[in-house]
């Protein structure tokens, strides 16, 4: 098959089943210019099932990495009013929100980290109510990869750079299953694939989760009181059903703000804001990150954590067998929708109110009081190995193996 077919394909994914866009939806798209080609084919596809508009916001990341290196400092911590509008309206007109991220790993390598922590967290904060819409299910959204050069160039640094793009894109295309003869039902399929073990970790009535492996990491996280696993996909309030990633491999829940105690070390490289952070550590007590470090990016992961008070603390359990379809492409990515589906991650920053009982029904103080962490950000890391063992502990004290050598045991 071409790749003009297979792009063909993916577009047809993604505006049926990943974004599900229904009749007189308008479709906000955000992607680099680099994906012009699969922005062409998703607009159309949209229009063909009965968008109403499809508005296409292009971003370059050579005139951002220009803006950050000459910019003075206070231009970002203004996000423009005029841009957070456009977000935060078309959030309220109920629009379908995708993102297609093609980022070059080290686009903002050696940039002032304070600028790009600025930046990040005035957008965060004058675009809340778009947020919050996302958070709350009210719009279907879906985030998905797109080849290109230099992110390529640094999965596939042995080839050539035609050679290096068409191999990136053959690796988009294996985990997000446009392989397969009818992608759409392949993911249908798909979804129904998480229905067991998600049943499992909700009956288990859990309290704590503690992690162990040869790396180091000896971490136990708390989980709430009603907790709940997702994954396969959701549903929007209006019971629209949507994969917000693809590809997706993980069960994820949230975990209690104030119950980490420990040590963890990453397992693969973090791509944040086109700077790799590797080699780094977190330290956690009463749920608090108090002691971290890092060979390469500290200064990055630094400002992270000080973002705001929420930064901090955990806001995402999710796991990942080792044995899963994209761990065992062997193929490191440096891009963590695709990396963070290889392995069992967490995140810090913002967690999701849909992984408590009731949580969409809560206001922001009701979900704090419950352990549900808030932030202006929710960035994850991976911390799965091959001998990472994760135990469980029940209202009851038992403990139950959840991960043994890396993989579910049920």
């Amino acid at each position: 098959m071409t790749l003009d077919k297979k792009l063909d394909k993916y577009a047809k994914l993604i505006v049926r089943a990943g974004l599900n866009v229904q009749k007189g939806q308008e479709v906000v798209i955000d992607t680099a210019i680099e994906a012009a080609s699969l922005v062409r084919r998703v607009t159309k596809e949209a229009y063909e099932v009965g968008a109403k508009e499809v508005i296409v916001r292009y971003s370059d990341e050579v005139v951002s990495r220009l803006k950050f290196e000459y910019g003075e400092a206070q231009l970002f911590t203004h996000f423009p009013q005029w841009l957070a509008d456009y977000y935060n309206q078309y959030a309220k007109n109920g629009a379908a929100f995708l993102s297609i991220i093609s980022d070059d790993p080290e686009a903002f390598k050696g940039v002032d980290a304070i600028k790009m922590a600025n930046w990040a967290s005035s957008k965060s904060k004058a675009t809340q109510p778009f947020r919050e819409s996302l958070d709350k299910a009210i719009n279907t959204w879906c985030i998905v990869g797109a080849s290109s050069r230099k992110w390529a160039n640094k999965v596939f640094p042995d080839m050539s750079d035609d050679a290096a793009v068409n191999a990136l894109w053959d690796a988009i295309f294996e985990t997000v299953k446009v392989n397969h003869e009818n992608p759409i039902e392949a993911w249908q399929q798909h979804r129904h694939s998480f229905e067991k073990r998600l049943t499992y970790l909700n009956s288990l009535q859990l309290q704590y989760l503690t992690y162990t492996n040869n790396l180091g990491t000896n971490l136990t996280i708390g989980l709430p009181d009603d907790y709940e696993f997702a994954g396969g996909g959701s549903y929007t309030v209006g019971d629209v059903f949507f994969f917000p990633n693809m590809p997706t491999e993980e069960v994820f829940s949230t975990p209690h703000k104030d119950k980490a105690e420990g040590i963890v070390y990453n397992a693969l490289p973090l791509n944040y804001n086109g700077n790799l952070i590797d080699n780094f550590f977190l330290e956690f007590k009463a749920g608090k990150i108090v002691n971290f470090g890092a060979k390469h990016g500290e200064d990055i992961l630094k400002e992270l954590i000080a973002t705001d008070e929420g930064s901090s603390h955990l806001g995402e359990v999710a796991l990942v067998p080792y044995d899963s379809p994209i761990s065992n492409m062997n193929i490191l990515f440096y891009n963590t929708l695709f990396d963070e589906n290889a392995v069992c991650h967490l995140a810090i920053g913002k967690a999701y109110p849909e992984c408590v009982t009731g949580g969409l029904q809560m206001n922001k103080q009701e979900l704090l009081e419950k352990g549900v962490n808030d932030s202006l950000v929710h960035v994850d890391f991976m911390i799965g190995t091959a001998d990472l063992k994760i135990v469980g502990t029940t209202k009851d004290n038992k403990k139950v193996d959840i991960f043994i050598d890396g993989n579910f045991v049920f």
